[in-house]
């Protein structure tokens, strides 16, 4: 009798298990769109840094002005989040010449130089948000932008990189911001190629919008 019963138990464990195996996996409800977090509020700042706007594979032309790749990008950005803007320039102006150019930035590398800035950010203090905009040069950052991180205190504020490439993404820099800046919080950010980059307008729009933003 008593092993009737522990047949029958089996079995019934047996059914059980095979119920639930046929049940669905609960799938978390979604968070509405209206409960995601938002920056429209936020005070936002668009620095950027661009090649010289006449250098080989630099520059794009929109409705007939020539940008430099990520003077585009960091337009479109202000343009869809009523960001301040800022331009990185240099006080000793950099070569217009690519293979020039390049040598120098090469050079700089190697160096850990520390371009100055010509000029400076007012109020800096008031922004919350503060996009980045660089492009990739020698797989990092130009050097001129760690002068900017050793210039101004990022601390509590949010940064969101940008840049435009020729085929190696942001390579380690968005690393590289989060160790100049631990008391930032840093976002992945986002790359396009130079090659893309003339009919990225949308993408560029479509990612503000995703990350909060609301024009």
């Amino acid at each position: 009798m008593k092993k009737l019963i522990s047949i029958l138990g089996t079995a019934l464990c047996f059914l059980f298990l095979l119920a639930s195996c046929g049940k669905e996996a609960e799938v978390p409800p979604i968070v509405p769109d209206e409960n995601r977090p938002t920056f429209e509020d936020a005070t936002t700042l668009v620095i950027y840094f661009s090649q010289p706007d006449n250098v080989d594979n630099s520059s794009v032309v929109i409705e007939g002005e020539i940008l430099g790749n990520t003077q585009y990008m960091a337009y479109v950005i202000q343009e869809n989040t009523n960001a301040d803007i800022f331009r990185i320039l240099p006080e000793i102006p950099y070569p217009t010449d690519h293979s020039t150019l390049v040598d120098l930035a090469s050079e700089e590398k190697s160096q850990g130089a520390r371009p100055a800035i010509k000029d400076t950010i007012k109020n800096f203090e008031k922004y919350d948000v503060i996009f980045v905009g660089y492009p990739n040069w020698w797989g990092d950052m130009p050097m001129i932008l760690y002068t900017l991180f050793d210039t101004y205190d990022f601390s509590n504020k949010v940064i969101i990189p940008f840049n435009t490439h020729g085929g190696s993404g942001f390579s380690n820099t968005i690393s590289t911001i989060k160790r100049l800046e631990p008391l930032a919080e840093v976002k992945d950010g986002k790359s396009i190629s130079r090659n893309h980059i003339q009919d990225a307008e949308q993408e560029i729009i479509d990612w503000v919008v995703q990350l909060g933003f609301k024009k």
